[in-house]
């Protein structure tokens, strides 16, 4: 059973279900928390996905703790019922730690995908360095995507069962991004993109709300109105303090397009196309490099220093001058953005899928035997 909930966990597991149902030794079954709804929807139409159940948890003004309590309670009745082999997680939100929690009460084995990752800050990003931690200490396998992710976790003396397989972020292009694709969103559509340099911009992660955004807005604006044929375009999230800062500092930017949240495969295809990406995300820092597009990470640190390693990525910060002053290298020197957008992306050949598959059937055998 592979448990997910929001937007970014579907964007990674639904390749990896995929690669399951089409293995007849497995039945794979698809529970939903429900954590995200619209953004998590468009996933699962776009993947084709069948879900078995649907926890549909999501209220207004969720916390953390209902978010918690919620999935705890409704995930237990759904395990007693179907009893899994084994139930899949990912990453690190708090839908996969619960989730692990609760197969745990339940004595099930709990896979984690995207296993390893560490910014060594229980509270940078939160509460994501914590779940990932605690999905760790329960997990019987770990699908790490990266060597540097495998050696976090031999630091912690998780050894047994950790598997290097790559990112199955990178198994899903091959079903969202085409050479001929037309945008579903409408201002994408009618925007004229020929001849712009076409920077993505997402901010959102809760330790930067308030004065680090603002100042990744201030930073977006002075960019701007610098480089006037940059076309600077903005999906924001629906976090309504996300939508008011934005809209306050970038709302008259005539080079900037604030934007409704774009589905995965408008995105992987902006992202494909642009020619640079300023994200405070985790997931666009190793989508990106599979696109050869060098990232600029909104944040004071990243648990992804493989690709900061690599050369694909580079961590700037939440300053306005140093986020003006990194871009402005990549903007005018050809030297210093080649180098960047040519690195190897360190984070896999779109297989990862196929190994963890592998894996699963070779430790149940294992296990059976």
């Amino acid at each position: 059973m592979s448990v997910f909930g929001t937007r970014p966990e579907a964007i990674k597991m639904c390749p990896l279900v995929k690669e399951l149902e089409a293995n007849s030794n497995i039945e794979s079954i698809v529970c939903l928390t429900g954590q995200h709804r619209e953004m998590l929807q468009q996933v699962i139409d776009i993947f084709d996905t069948k879900v078995d159940y649907n926890l549909d948890i999501m209220r207004p003004r969720q916390t953390l703790t209902t978010i918690t309590a919620d999935v705890l309670m409704k995930l237990e009745e759904v395990l007693k019922k179907v009893q899994p082999d084994i139930v899949l997680v990912h990453g690190d939100t708090t839908t996969s730690f619960v989730a692990a929690l609760a197969a745990f009460y339940q004595q099930i084995p709990v896979g984690h995908v995207e296993a390893g990752l560490r910014t060594f800050d229980k509270y940078s990003p939160f509460p994501e360095e914590m779940n990932r931690c605690l999905t760790g200490r329960i997990a019987e396998l770990h699908f790490s995507p990266t060597e540097n992710n495998r050696r976090n976790l031999e630091r912690e003396a998780v050894v047994k069962n950790v598997f290097v397989t790559g990112n199955t972020v990178i198994d899903a292009f091959k079903t969202t991004v085409r050479q001929d694709y037309q945008y579903k969103n409408e201002q994408l559509r009618n925007e004229n993109m020929d001849g712009r340099r076409v920077v993505l911009v997402t901010a959102h992660r809760r330790e930067n709300l308030g004065e680090p955004l603002e100042n990744i807005c201030r930073a977006i604006r002075e960019l701007s109105q610098e480089f006037p044929d940059l076309l600077f375009i903005y999906p924001m999230h629906l976090n309504p303090a996300v939508r008011e800062t934005a809209r306050g500092i970038l709302g008259d930017c005539a080079g900037v397009r604030l934007i409704e949240p774009l589905d995965v495969e408008d995105m992987h295809n902006l992202m494909s196309r642009s020619f640079l990406v300023m994200t405070d995300s985790g997931g666009l820092q190793e989508e990106a490099p599979a696109c050869g597009v060098p990232v600029l990470v909104l944040r004071t640190e990243t648990e992804r220093p493989e690709a900061v390693e690599a050369g694909t990525v580079k961590v700037v910060g939440v300053k306005t001058s140093d986020i003006v002053k990194e871009a402005e290298k990549l903007i005018t020197s050809e030297e210093d953005y080649q180098k960047m957008a040519h690195a190897v992306n360190p984070y896999g050949d779109g297989h990862a899928s196929e190994r963890i598959a592998k894996h699963l059937l070779d430790w149940y055998s294992e296990k059976m035997s």
